[in-house]
C-alpha cells in the first residue's frame, strides 16, 4: 500500500466539503431577503408616491399640468454565482526504499462567489381620456364621509373636499381674480362636526341596495342625551336647514334642494383639490413677479390646512421634499397638521380611483 494515499484522500474530502458548502449557500438568499427587501421596497414606493403628489400640487401653482407615473409591478430577482477550485500535491522518497519515507503535502483552495440583486420595476403612465375624466370628476360624498369615519378632523376634511354644503359656500382660491372667502357658517359647521366626532356622537353608514344607487347616511346618535351635544346637534341642523332633531340624514352629491331631510354636497375633484392646495405653497416672490407662478390671495383667518415651504437648498428635515423650477419645496416633518392633510389627499386618490387602468403587462422572469 502506498502510504501517502490516505492523507491525499482526506485533503480531497475537505475540499469537496468546502465546495458543497459554498454552492449550497445560494439556496437561502431569497427567503432571507424577503423581510429586508419588502420593507425597503415599500418605503421607497411610499416616498416616491409622496414626492409625486407634492410635485403635482406645486406644478399646478405654476400652471403646469400634473403627470402621474404609477408603479405597476416590482419583481425582485436574485442571482448568486459561486465557484470553488482545489489542488494538492504529495511526494515521498522512492518506492523502492520506503523505510526513510517522508511525506510532503501541499494544497490550495480558492472560493469565489458573487451576489446580484436585479429588480424589475414596471411603470405605467396615467394618460388618456379615462384618466383625465377621473381626475376631473368630483369625488363621491361617501369618500368625504369615509375620511370622517376614519377619524380625520371634520373642519379640515370639509375645507379640503367641499365647495359647498346645502348651499353654504367654502372658501375658494383656485380661480385667479375670483377668490371667495368661506361663509362663517361653513367654518362653524366644521367645528361643530369635529366636536361631535370627538364625543362619538356622529356615525356614517353606506347603503348599497341591489337595484339602486349607493346612499350615504349621517347618523347623529342621541347617546346619553347630553345637553351640550344636543345643543350642538340642533345648531348643526339650523345651519344646514334640517329638521330640529335630525338623527338619520341622507347625503347626496349636488346643489341645495331646500329639503329639510337631506344634505347636499358639492364636492371637489382631485384636480380642484390640488389646485386649491397649490395656493398654500410658499412660492418665491421672484417667480410670481416674473409671471412663472400664480399669486395667492388667501386672506382666511383660519390656519392653513397645508404648509408647503420653499428654498434654494434641500431641507435638513422634511416629511417630503421635491425640486422644481430651480427651488426646493417641502412639508416640514414637525407640522402634524400639514402631514395629516397631505395623508388625507393621498387617501382620496385611492378612494376616488384616480390612476391608470387596463391590463397589467405580462413579464416573463427567467429561472436561470
Amino acid at each position: 500500500m502506498i502510504p501517502h494515499h490516505r492523507p491525499c484522500a482526506a485533503f480531497g474530502a475537505v475540499c469537496a466539503a468546502l465546495l458543497v458548502a459554498t454552492l449550497s449557500g445560494c439556496g437561502s438568499i431569497g427567503p432571507k431577503a424577503v423581510p429586508r427587501d419588502r420593507i425597503d421596497y415599500a418605503g421607497a414606493i411610499g416616498d416616491s408616491w409622496k414626492q409625486q403628489t407634492l410635485l403635482n400640487i406645486v406644478k399646478l401653482r405654476y400652471a403646469d399640468f400634473p403627470v402621474f407615473l404609477d408603479i405597476n409591478q416590482v419583481i425582485a430577482g436574485y442571482e448568486f454565482n459561486s465557484s470553488a477550485t482545489a489542488g494538492f500535491n504529495a511526494s515521498s522518497s522512492s518506492y523502492e526504499n520506503p523505510a526513510p519515507s517522508f511525506l510532503t503535502l501541499g494544497g490550495s483552495v480558492l472560493l469565489q462567489g458573487g451576489y446580484k440583486d436585479q429588480p424589475t420595476v414596471l411603470y405605467t403612465p396615467s394618460t388618456g381620456s379615462d384618466f383625465i375624466t377621473r381626475l376631473m370628476t368630483p369625488i363621491p360624498p361617501s369618500a368625504v364621509l369615509f375620511l370622517l369615519q376614519a377619524g380625520y378632523a371634520a373642519d379640515r376634511v370639509l375645507r379640503l373636499t367641499l365647495d359647498s354644503i346645502n348651499g353654504i359656500s367654502n372658501e375658494s382660491n383656485r380661480r385667479i381674480g375670483a377668490t371667495r372667502e368661506a361663509d362663517p357658517r361653513f367654518v362653524r359647521l366644521g367645528q361643530l362636526i369635529s366636536e361631535m366626532q370627538v364625543a362619538g356622537a356622529l356615525e356614517v353608514r353606506i347603503l348599497r341596495p341591489k337595484d339602486g344607487a349607493e346612499t350615504s347616511i349621517v347618523v347623529f346618535r342621541p347617546g346619553t342625551r347630553d345637553p351640550a351635544l344636543e345643543a350642538k346637534r340642533r345648531e348643526i341642523a339650523e345651519i344646514l336647514g334640517l329638521k330640529p332633531d335630525p338623527e338619520e340624514i341622507n347625503v347626496y352629491y349636488g346643489g341645495y334642494s331646500g329639503r329639510d331631510n337631506e344634505i347636499a354636497m358639492l364636492t371637489r375633484s382631485m384636480l380642484q383639490i390640488m389646485l386649491e392646495l397649490g395656493f398654500f405653497a410658499e412660492v418665491p416672490e421672484t417667480d410670481i413677479k416674473d409671471g412663472k407662478a400664480s399669486p395667492s390671495a388667501i386672506k382666511s383667518e383660519n390656519r392653513n390646512p397645508l404648509q408647503i415651504m420653499s428654498g434654494d437648498a434641500p431641507p435638513q428635515e422634511a416629511f417630503v421634499s421635491v425640486p422644481y423650477h430651480g427651488h426646493w419645496f417641502w412639508i416640514p416633518d414637525t407640522d402634524l397638521r400639514s402631514k395629516s392633510t397631505f395623508g388625507s389627499v393621498m387617501l382620496l386618490f385611492s378612494i376616488s380611483d384616480v390612476g391608470a387602468k387596463g391590463g397589467a403587462p405580462v413579464v416573463t422572469v427567467p429561472t436561470k
